[in-house]
């Protein structure tokens, strides 16, 4: 195999790879592509890569193989200032389709001479830490490597990003690139061997990762498909074959028409066509978008790209039984090319460690199209590792303020129904409206009562976050992160919000870490039987007898908060529990696979809270009330390390704050008759009154 030491992309003749000189009232724009090529063919031994630096008026090529591959000075400076320009823009990703289509023209112009696929990073991605990890971006039918392009700014942040380009005319089969990609994959993993290599592919390029994945199943791979062709025997593509031969070659809008289908929703594709048809001559940008489209996929390339879907989705689909790496299949709901949802499904059922998830209103093109953020669905799987397993602390990253609008928006109806009522009590004692009397300095943790269904939850988090930008860090049960073997609780996808928003499996490792980080812990002991409990059990705690939170509490001198929230039945009132349904032989049945399938805690406990059955209670709404939240003064546990090791001063302890959360339960309980708002409709008429973001008033505390 041949090594290719020569730069293809010419920095004299296109405007991609140069910056724009701008004078100093201009505002200076970014440089759109390219920071590093990397060339390799199948005939390549030794993956050589070409690194881009900058020195002003010209550039400077360095040849480098990849497992010295380093950053020169000037390129950091330069990544430095392009991040400076990102920042000033947008807080987003500041991308759109336009700018695919732009840049996707230029690469295209640039690479007109032929030559070998090769890797490139985009200038845009910013600066990355140094522990962050690889992740190679595997173009669809496409080829470009510009597919993530809306999503470069804030994946740089946490990735360092490879892109891999497939010129127009090139011609390497489905095992060519193969290699090319596993060649790439072993030399990175053998030199950050502690680290994983994401490898984030679309259609084509999802059936390339599924194919190095199988082959190097001892490698520590992410793999992160969008669409994947493994699906390519029911694709409306196979049957485009014969049509497509018979096209003229020039005649470009028939297959722009063929390719537009990847662009997702048929509806407002139809639609756009319309306000084509009506207007008198397309206009200057739609007839560049076709032209462009023809020019990355002419009807050669066309046809050799679907040739090549079909052995690369023949090839995918025979090794994966081999696929051992963790998997997140992304799927749209109207790809018009692929049945992309029943694949994900497929995909889930075959492979233990593939989760999906779907995205009903989007196309084939997904990670192009508004309202997709990679970066948060990573987040929200859990999927963000810099090691060998996932650390649900230090690789947690808080949500950013457009993820927590989203979530609060989401949510909303949830907080005008309940018009939650926050009271703390200050050192003096007082007891106030609002979270003043919370400790702002962490480690600090809540102890409190699980409403029905964890209700609570629901309004809780948001109102520290809105009122005191405090993220409490709650501790969930591992069924909503763990895909069970038995394939019960596969759909995981409505606990990514939780995720986001920073919760953690319940553990004594997972409560050790959060408090040596000085987190604010949110920590339920009565745990999944509170939550789910029987008719008449509202507000009556199923604590187990072990104190051992307090133990860890002390370890990092936290303060303890006793908290009660009271409200659920004023929202919903259960009329098929447990009890009811064990007498079904339906639901009993379901309770016990459900039971099985999930993960057991408290084995070593005995009594009520031992009784751990997974289960739905059936309730049924009623006219909203009113959460109301109370937090006690605070219990301070520095200072008495060594009094609270003695096992019997530690329960002493446990026992004073569980009778602090009883206290706070009645306490609420008998104010809230006082409250002349605990209804919603003097709420409504309320915020009528004096506008819908006004404070409703409650009982004095």
């Amino acid at each position: 195999m041949a090594t290719v030491g020569a730069c293809i992309f010419s920095a004299v003749s296109s405007p991609v790879f140069r910056r724009q000189i701008t004078s100093s009232s201009e505002k200076p724009k970014r440089n759109p592509i390219l920071k590093r090529v990397a060339v390799s063919t199948e005939r390549t031994s030794a993956a050589t890569t070409t690194v881009m630096t900058e020195t002003t008026p010209t550039r400077i090529f360095v040849e480098k193989k990849s497992s010295e591959l380093v950053e020169d000075e000037a390129e950091t400076k330069q990544r430095v200032n392009v991040r400076e320009y990102s920042e000033e823009e947008s807080e987003g990703n500041g991308k759109s389709l336009k700018d695919y289509f732009d840049e996707a023209e230029d690469m295209i112009k640039s690479s007109s001479g032929g030559g070998p696929p090769r890797w490139f990073s985009p200038l845009e991605c910013g600066s990355h830490t140094r522990d962050s990890p690889l992740l190679l971006f595997l173009p669809g039918i496409d080829g470009v490597g510009l597919g993530l392009i809306r999503q470069h700014q804030r994946l740089g942040k946490i990735f360092d990003i490879w892109c891999l380009h497939i010129p127009v005319k090139d011609r390497t089969s489905f095992t060519g690139l193969v290699k090319l990609v596993e060649s790439t994959v072993r030399s990175e993993s053998n030199r950050s061997p502690k680290r994983p290599v994401y490898l984030v592919g679309e259609s084509l390029g999802a059936c390339i990762a599924l194919a190095v994945a199988a082959r190097n199943p001892d490698i520590d791979l992410v793999l992160i498909l969008v669409n994947p062709a493994t699906s390519f025997n029911k694709s409306v593509l196979q049957s485009t074959i014969p049509l497509l031969e018979l096209i003229p070659g020039q005649i470009t809008t028939m297959l722009s028409s063929t390719l537009s289908l990847m662009t997702g929703d048929p509806l407002k594709m139809a639609m756009d066509n319309v306000a084509k048809r009506l207007s008198l001559q397309p206009t200057i940008q739609d007839l560049s978008q076709d032209l462009v489209l023809a020019d990355i996929l002419p009807k050669e390339t066309l046809l050799w790209k679907i040739e090549l879907l079909k052995a690369a989705s023949a090839y995918a689909n025979s090794r994966l039984h081999a696929v051992k790496a963790q998997m997140l299949v992304l799927c749209s709901g109207k790809d018009q090319l692929m049945p992309s949802q029943e694949e994900g499904e497929r995909l889930s059922s075959a492979l233990h460690k593939c989760e999906p998830r779907n995205f009903y209103g989007h196309g084939h093109f997904l990670l192009l199209e508004d309202g997709v953020d990679l970066v948060t669905i990573i987040k929200g799987a859990s999927y963000y590792r810099r090691g060998r397993n996932h650390d649900y602390v230090s690789d947690f990253m808080p949500p950013t303020s457009s993820e927590f609008n989203k979530i609060c928006e989401d949510f909303r109806w949830m907080r005008v129904l309940s018009s939650p009522v926050m009271l703390s009590t200050l050192a003096n004692g007082k007891i106030v409206r609002g979270l003043s009397g919370i400790p702002s300095e962490g480690p600090v943790l809540f102890v409190g009562y699980h409403n029905l269904l964890g209700l609570d939850v629901l309004t809780l988090i948001p109102e520290f976050m809105i009122e005191s930008n405090i993220l409490l860090r709650g501790l969930a049960h591992p069924m909503m992160y763990f895909k069970s073997k038995e394939g019960g609780l596969s759909d995981l996808s409505p606990y990514d919000v939780m995720r986001i928003m920073g919760a953690v499996p319940v553990s004594g490792i997972n409560l050790y870490k959060l408090m040596s980080s000085k987190s604010h812990v949110l920590l339920y002991p009565g745990g999944v039987r509170e939550a789910l409990h029987r008719k008449g059990e509202e507000y009556k705690l199923f604590w187990p007898e072990s104190s051992e939170f307090v133990r860890m509490a002390t370890t990092f001198g936290a303060k303890i908060v006793p908290f009660g929230a009271v409200g659920e039945d004023d929202l919903a009132q259960i009329v098929l529990d447990y009890n009811d349904q064990m007498k079904i032989p339906y639901f009993k049945s379901q309770i016990e696979e459900l039971t099985v399938t999930a993960a057991r805690l408290r084995t070593d406990t005995k009594g009520e809270v031992a009784n751990q059955d997974m289960h739905m209670p059936y309730p049924v709404p009623k006219v909203p009330g009113r959460f109301y939240f109370y937090f006690g003064k605070p219990i301070e546990t520095k200072g008495r390390k060594r009094e609270l090791r003695d096992r019997e001063k530690a329960h002493e302890l446990y026992l004073e704050i569980k009778s602090e959360v009883e206290k706070c339960l009645a306490y609420l309980k008998e104010k809230r008759e006082n409250d002349p708002y605990r209804n919603i409709l003097p709420r409504l008429i309320y915020q009528a009154t004096h506008g819908f973001t006004s404070q409703v008033p409650t009982f004095e505390p």
